[in-house]
């Protein structure tokens, strides 16, 4: 383990004031503002006005921020060296069901559990105790120093667990205060339970709805059956058609500006030696079932995928109806990579299903999403820095990682204030966010804060 000189007393500042961290974290976890429940519009006010509070007192120019939904909170303090702009975001999911919760999910404790010591609470892993972690960093430095390592700008969002519908407005007009040097997110994971990752690649998403009507009313199969046609029939033929044998997807130009994953990188995944078999065997599976040319981790981070996500039509009640219906829809969407055209894509998919329609039949659209894929520059110095940094506090060195899933902000910072971000975050896959009973560990709160410590030492230099 590798530490500068000005990082040791910081380190060791965080491990004595664990308690006094922690502390701060439950108190931010007791006020619940779920976002997207108007009924805690006063509560989401209020943990903006704690964070201002708590911020103000390690020495940030802190406000509260009007939107039309809930407040932003910024805060932006001196220092020499680069500038680096943290986000996170103090909202949380609503807690249903509550009675599958073993306590009230805003009344958060610290546990002992089999595994260990844990941050039991609503928000505890997502995003609050993230966010905390930075902050503390921030505490930490600025306690032993009387100053940060470098100039740091903080920005917390307050609806990101209901869509961020005033985030890009928010961004666009105030480009010039929170463009920085780099990004930094905490709203990710541990690879594992002790590999940390710097998540390098995000796939975008496409969301697309079919409907295909034949008759002008659903039909007695005994009278229609054989001779009119069925437009769930239509929708399979459609939906199967969507896939080789070999798992690719034939919409034609789908893989248009899909890169080829580089070696070094391919190399690093498959140092993680995933367990496939234990990650589908988890949600009773046992074979992959995408590109059968492709690794596991490739299938989930760096390929893109066309999947059906529901499927309607006829009757579905209970019972036995005999009835071809009039119309039948599908849901489908689409992750995306590299530099795939979610617009050019949609295109192309509307054209084959226009083109595969029988006679009597017609199809409409609805579009529910467009968002091309993120993919973050390596080849920037912050990167090794930070990944450097972070193999010295975890038993495993750090890897580059891709994304499964979709995280916004972070194509916001590219696209409209043209800075790269490094996703790095320290909670595991059992934190249950989301779901009853969240939790964040004690261990990745401490930790985190740790590693944020040296993140900040290692991009100062």
């Amino acid at each position: 383990m590798t530490t500068s000189s000005r990082l040791d007393p910081v380190l060791a500042r965080i491990d004595d004031t664990l308690p006094q961290a922690t502390e701060r974290l439950l108190a931010l976890l007791r006020i619940p503002s779920i976002s997207t429940d108007p009924a805690y519009r006063a509560e989401c006010d209020r943990a903006a006005d704690w964070l201002v509070e708590d911020l103000r007192g390690i020495g940030f120019e802190a406000a509260k921020r009007p939107t039309p939904g809930h407040p932003m909170v910024t805060g932006h303090a001196g220092g020499a060296g680069p500038h680096i702009l943290f986000y996170g975001h103090y909202d949380v999911q609503p807690v249903d069901p509550l009675d599958l919760w073993e306590r009230d999910p805003f009344d958060p404790q610290v546990e002992d559990t089999p595994k260990g010591r844990v941050i039991r609470g609503r928000g505890a892993s997502d995003d609050k105790g993230q966010l905390m972690t930075f902050v503390e960093a921030c505490r930490a430095w600025k306690a032993v120093h009387g100053t940060l390592p470098a100039r740091i700008s903080l920005f917390f969002e307050g609806e990101e667990e209901s869509g961020s519908p005033s985030l890009v407005p928010f961004m666009r007009e105030n480009a010039e205060e929170l463009r920085a040097d780099v990004a930094l997110i905490c709203d990710t994971g541990l690879f594992g339970d002790s590999t940390p990752a710097i998540v390098t690649m995000l796939r975008g998403l496409l969301g697309e709805e079919i409907t295909i009507t034949g008759p002008s009313k659903d039909l007695h199969s005994g009278m229609y059956g054989g001779i009119a046609m069925n437009p769930i029939r239509v929708l399979a033929r459609i939906i199967a058609a969507l896939h080789d044998d070999q798992g690719r997807v034939t919409i034609p130009g789908f893989y248009d500006g899909v890169p080829e994953l580089p070696a070094d990188v391919a190399a690093q995944w498959q140092g993680l030696n995933f367990d496939a078999q234990g990650f589908l065997g988890e949600v009773g599976l046992g074979q992959p079932a995408g590109e059968t040319d492709r690794s596991p981790l490739e299938m989930i981070w760096s390929r893109p995928t066309c999947e059906v996500n529901g499927i309607t039509g006829g009757y579905t009640g209970a019972g036995f109806k005999t009835v071809l219906p009039a119309k039948a829809s599908a849901k489908i969407s689409f992750r995306l990579v590299g530099q795939q055209d979610p617009l050019k894509i949609r295109e192309s998919f509307r054209k084959m299903v226009r083109d595969m329609l029988p006679p009597d039949c017609e199809v409409s659209f609805a579009d529910h999403s467009a968002s091309a894929a993120s993919q973050m520059e390596t080849s920037h110095p912050a990167f090794e820095a930070a990944r450097i940094a972070l193999s010295d506090e975890w038993p495993n060195p750090a890897a580059y990682v891709g994304c499964g899933g979709s995280i916004p902000i972070a194509g916001h910072f590219k696209t409209l204030l043209g800075m790269d971000a490094m996703l790095i975050g320290f909670g595991k896959d059992d934190d249950q966010i989301h779901s009853p009973n969240e939790k964040y560990d004690l261990e990745s709160f401490h930790k985190g804060i740790r590693s944020w410590a040296r993140v900040l030492d290692a991009l100062s230099r």
